[in-house]
């Protein structure tokens, strides 16, 4: 095990630090995450294109930048950020995960991207997903199955999971995730990290998809001071993106760091979701948690039916998500693998005969539920994930997931972060709260109004002064 305090996985704040008292070199930090990816991707198969020589070089500058000082233009200068290989950047492959583009160089940046880059960042590395980010594991005929480093017989989760597993075992300080359907949360939540799904329009996303509500991309760290870090890089509006109207002035910032006198509900299952008992545990130890920190918590029983929301979601993806997979499927029939191709047939039969105003309704439904909640209460706190796990290389086709005692038709009915994808106006922020007894960690969400994204980060800064976060991070890992 490396502790914390190891370089490797020094937090942002105190790294930057460090690097304009010149205590630290980025050139020191740069090579400490390549030597854990050296080490250990072999292993987790965090991340598939590795681009150290440009790497190196862009320390170096960040170096003779601290030593000429510091530049506030350049907030990220010199830290380590993987990006999730959806996303393009100019000049780098741009494989989706797929077969189908596995030859394809991105002849643009996508601009939440192009912030951090123009922050100063250094972009060492991109990390493995799910063919087109279609699944709650990440494995690809690409890559292979990216493993869970805390037990690998289990999957990283997805479809971010490339990003997790880096920011776990130290192979990046900071990285990108993208979320459609929990893909953010699920994530963080299986590898004790952080993770931040960021209201829609918050951020910008690269069009057609930037219209689809249900669409985020967002930052992920192992801290909550990290992530606010990157996502006040990447957050407010542009000429690109017509759905990122929200002005910068409501962007959150390191302010508040309390949850004194706040309500909040605490919601160990949501609705009739089985979960599984580790999880609705350590969620609900934040009663005593977050009362011991001055607010005011308690245990919250909601009506919500999971097959409602899974109607809601597949009704959407037939139309949208799920549609884009389909036409793939059609045109590559051969190159798109089994699972992407049953997450569409899922949706499609799922769906049924319902038309997209059918789901618009029980949205709206859905929304008038949780939005009553908010009358009395400033958050929501409720399990990402309703598994304590995925097992690694199961592409869960042609079979369900048990949770809990209850057989699941489709295992991504064990994911209720899909509500918050539906309710894509409130900003969700995922932390850990402990493990399982299978050794993965768990995590929980915490939901604030739409767009109240400053009581989000505040209750998880608030939070992460107490709780035992990992303190110590894999050395992959558990045997498989």
């Amino acid at each position: 095990m490396r502790a914390m305090s190891d370089v490797t996985f020094m937090n942002v704040t105190e790294m930057l630090g460090r690097y304009r008292d010149k205590s630290l070199s980025p050139v020191e930090v740069l090579e400490s995450t390549i030597e854990r990816i050296e080490a250990l991707n072999p292993t987790v198969n965090a991340v598939g294109h590795t681009f150290f020589d440009a790497a190196r070089a862009q320390a170096k500058s960040a170096e003779r930048h601290y030593v000429r000082g510091w530049d506030d233009g350049l907030p990220l200068a010199g830290v380590p950020v993987v990006v999730k290989e959806d996303e393009p950047v100019q000049g780098q492959p741009w494989t989706q995960g797929s077969k189908v583009y596995e030859d394809v160089i991105a002849t643009h940046t996508s601009t939440f991207v192009q912030r951090i880059i123009d922050a100063g960042a250094i972009v060492h590395a991109r990390s493995t997903a799910p063919e087109f980010s279609s699944a709650a594991f990440t494995q690809s005929e690409l890559w292979g199955v990216t493993r869970n480093p805390w037990n690998t017989k289990y999957s990283s989760g997805g479809s971010s999971g490339g990003s997790a597993v880096a920011l776990a075992t130290g192979m990046t300080h900071l990285a990108t995730g993208s979320d459609v359907a929990g893909s953010i949360r699920t994530p963080s939540s299986f590898n004790g990290i952080v993770g931040f799904k960021p209201p829609h329009g918050r951020v910008p996303v690269d069009p057609p998809f930037n219209l689809d509500r249900y669409c985020h991309c967002g930052p992920m760290a192992r801290t909550v001071s990290d992530c606010l870090t990157m996502q006040s890089v990447i957050a407010g509006p542009t000429s690109t993106d017509i759905a990122s109207h929200v002005p910068v002035s409501q962007l959150p910032t390191f302010a508040t760091r309390s949850c004194t006198g706040m309500r909040i509900a605490v919601i160990p299952a949501l609705g009739d979701w089985p979960v599984a008992s580790d999880v609705a545990e350590n969620t609900a130890k934040l009663v005593d948690t977050l009362t011991a920190l001055g607010a005011r918590a308690e245990i919250v029983e909601i009506d919500l039916s999971r097959a409602a929301i899974m109607r809601a979601a597949a009704i959407h993806y037939d139309h949208v998500f799920g549609a884009s997979i389909s036409a793939e499927a059609s045109a590559h029939p051969d190159k798109v693998t089994e699972y992407a191709k049953e997450f569409a047939r899922w949706a499609r039969r799922t769906r049924g005969d319902a038309t997209f105003l059918d789901g618009l309704a029980i949205e709206a439904e859905l929304y008038s539920s949780i939005g009553s909640l908010f009358d009395t209460y400033d958050a929501l706190i409720t399990p990402a994930v309703a598994t304590d796990g995925l097992l690694a290389g199961d592409d869960y086709v042609a079979h369900g997931i048990k949770v809990a005692g209850t057989e699941l038709e489709f295992y991504l009915e064990a994911v209720p972060a899909i509500t918050f994808n539906i309710l894509s106006s409130c900003p969700v922020l995922t932390i850990p709260t402990g493990f399982a007894r299978n050794g993965i960690p768990t995590g929980t969400q915490i939901v604030t109004r739409p767009y109240d994204d400053h009581t989000a980060f505040a209750i998880g800064l608030a939070l992460e002064g107490v709780l035992l976060y990992p303190n110590e991070h894999p050395d992959c890992c558990a045997t498989p």
